[in-house]
């Protein structure tokens, strides 16, 4: 079955527009390919340089005080609720008010060393090795990440137009 004329030219006309539409759209992949390409190097400056000082002081001046803080105020604390001397006045305020709040301290055990408390240091130790390859992985340089088109021409043999 054989093409008329008139329809062998429709499909080199055809041939010819997605062949012409082809090298518009490479044409436009490589422009976008550029413009990420510059918007991510503008990203990775901006951020070096405006967003990480800003998150380090934010971290000295706000977030390491705070922690500090809380974890020095709950050993108070803990160490307030052991002692012989609060344990016997909140004994005694509990017998004048009837209330059975003594109870709720904790109880003073002999120290021992069960396998929560390694469970725990071993949790405490991943979770901050998470978080330190995390900041590693956000702070770091991506240059060396990236492929130039011309390192990519040179291997494939491809010409790029200009």
């Amino acid at each position: 079955m054989a093409l008329s004329r008139k329809r062998e030219r429709e499909l080199d006309r055809l041939r010819d527009e997605a062949a012409g539409l082809w090298e518009d759209q490479k044409e436009v992949i490589e422009r976008a390919n550029r413009v990420i390409r510059d918007a991510s190097r503008h990203a990775r400056t901006y951020t070096r340089d405006e967003i990480s000082p800003r998150v380090r002081d934010a971290y000295k001046e706000k977030v390491r005080p705070t922690v500090a803080s809380a974890l020095g105020s709950a050993s108070g604390i803990l160490d307030a609720a052991k002692d012989s001397k609060i344990r016997a006045t909140v004994t005694q305020a509990a017998r004048r008010r009837g209330a059975a709040a003594i109870d709720a301290l904790p109880k003073k055990s002999k120290a021992s060393t069960g396998p929560g408390r390694y469970i725990l240091l071993g949790v405490g130790v991943v979770a901050a090795l998470g978080i330190a390859y995390a900041a590693w992985q956000t702070l770091r340089a991506d240059d060396d990440l990236w492929i130039d088109d011309e390192e990519l021409t040179e291997q494939t043999g491809d010409v790029q137009p200009s």
